[in-house]
């Protein structure tokens, strides 16, 4: 991937007459060069740009360079930004440089995560390890933990706020965890992953020390699920089942957290009700990789499925919601709660039937949205629970 790097002072240069600096041009070759050069000053920004780039005037197209970009960096904050020259696009997936579809050729301009430009080099790459510039893992670990605290709480009431703020932290830490596992197993780790994983492990403790003792027990026996995770990719076609039992675990702990046991007619629906959402996102998520995980041998169900993903998505997502409705049927939850739920129902049958399978940027937003059902579905169990 070729790119240009602006610092602070030349991304001024190209957009303030009064300022000149330099700029410099990276490539991603094995043996890559840069050459330094001073702008003058300009008006127009694309006329800037024809004079910092001759060839830019005859092939604008080649520089990917777009009207909102050059206003991104009108507003540019001291810092770096990139602008992206190759045919790729940098996700929040935690996946990179993603080649794009002829449909999707879009100009794009990617900043620094947040890890690089507001926390000391020290600390980055243990936020880096537990991928806090990647939150979407996060927001799928904690939605099924808040679902089940907010139906868990008195009908009338609001849900424990503490807990779930305590729930937040703990599927923050706990997906960090989960993610430096996986690096374990696939590649060397060096001294400073090994100290992170440990850090993450024992915050984790913390928190699940201040639960009563029954969900003590319930939340250590997740923890085989965690850590054979990672391994499920290497034995099975259905890793993503594997996922879904545990990412959605905090739909019993959570119960039992406010509760103090589990009801199963309740929280058995709600549990099943993640896996087989896990089951659609994290297909849809594997499609990204389908091409690479057949070279280094990696098993999922977007092999497993082929053309017919979009069928066996189609039947998840149907479990999925039929789970829902059953557990807050049992629950005797609100009437606002089926109107949410039916809102999320049209949300996945966009992503489902709307995403392109050989697109890895539309498939990533697809797998990203599902940050918006969890929110739906807990905003529906939130009203049902206050107008029960």
């Amino acid at each position: 991937m070729a790119s240009f790097r602006l610092t602070r002072s030349a991304s001024r240069a190209l957009l303030s007459p009064s300022l000149s600096s330099s700029l410099s041009i990276f490539s991603s070759s094995s043996q890559s060069s840069s050459t330094a050069i001073t702008s003058p000053h300009f008006g127009n920004p694309f006329t800037r740009l024809s004079h910092l780039f001759p060839d830019y005037a005859n092939s604008p197209r080649h520089f990917k360079v777009s009207k909102e970009n050059l206003s991104f960096l009108s507003n540019f904050r001291p810092g770096i930004v990139w602008i992206s020259t190759s045919s790729g696009v940098a996700d929040s997936s935690g996946k990179g440089d993603q080649p794009r579809s002829s449909s999707d050729n879009k100009n794009v301009a990617v900043v620094p995560s947040w890890i690089e430009v507001y926390l000391p080099p020290g600390i980055q790459p243990y936020a880096k390890l537990a991928r806090l510039d990647k939150p979407i893992g996060t927001w799928l670990l904690a939605w099924p933990c808040m679902w089940s605290i907010t139906l868990a709480s008195t009908p009338g009431h609001l849900p424990d706020f503490k807990m779930m703020a305590l729930f937040g932290c703990g599927a923050l830490l706990l997906r960090g965890a989960g993610c430096t596992v996986n690096d374990l197993l696939d590649r060397d780790i060096d001294t400073k992953e090994h100290f992170a994983r440990r850090w993450n492990l024992l915050l984790g403790l913390g928190i699940l020390l201040q639960l009563n003792n029954y969900s003590r027990v319930l939340g250590a026996s997740s923890l085989l699920l965690v850590f054979s995770y990672p391994l499920m990719k290497r034995i099975t076609f259905w890793p993503q089942a594997y996922l879904g039992l545990t990412f959605n675990w905090g739909a019993l702990l959570g119960w039992s957290a406010i509760r103090g046991s589990l009801d199963p007619a309740i929280v058995l629906p709600l549990y099943f009700s993640g896996v087989f959402w896990t089951l659609v996102y994290d297909t849809i998520y594997a499609h990204q990789d389908k091409e690479d995980d057949i070279k280094v041998g990696i098993k999922s169900t977007a092999l497993r499925f082929g053309d017919s993903t979009k069928e066996w998505t189609t039947g998840f997502g149907i479990a999925c919601i039929g789970s829902l409705a059953l557990s807050g049927y049992n629950a005797d939850i609100g009437w606002p709660y089926y109107a949410f739920l039916a809102a999320a129902s049209g949300q996945m049958a966009w992503q489902i039937w709307t995403v392109n399978l050989t697109c890895r940027a539309d498939c990533n937003r697809k797998f990203v949205s599902n940050k918006w059902f969890g929110a739906i579905i807990f905003s529906g169990i939130l009203f049902g629970r206050v107008f029960s």
